[in-house]
């Protein structure tokens, strides 16, 4: 998220808004948020279903327990709801290929 807040004015200035989304309680979101300097929001789907919409929804074995979370990912959705552009796992981390094709998205008439 900090690599999508220090984009954050090249992807506004394309008429897109940025905005994170996390299985955490919004309290954990809103610490986050500030102890990184994430300005954009951050909004909570603690019951999974944006999660699971998206099929990103994966089991992590942490210390003997089996526990759902999600994987990383990056949506570019137009205005009309269709996702143009989507990065998974290591690869959302790096917001280049969301932030050109902010860039170079047809401007509407």
């Amino acid at each position: 998220m900090k690599a999508f807040q220090a984009s954050l004015a090249k992807i506004e200035g394309s008429d897109t808004q940025v905005l994170g989304v996390s299985v955490d309680s919004p309290f954990a979101n809103h610490a986050f948020a500030q102890q990184n300097g994430i300005t954009f929001p951050i909004l909570g789907d603690m019951d999974a279903k944006a999660i699971k919409a998206y099929g990103l929804e994966k089991d992590y074995h942490i210390g003997g327990a089996t526990m759902a979370s999600a994987r990383r990912a990056s949506f570019l959705i137009d205005k009309e709801g269709k996702v143009v552009e989507e990065q998974g796992d290591n690869d959302a981390v790096d917001p280049t290929k969301i932030v050109d094709a902010c860039q170079f998205k047809p401007r509407a008439k």
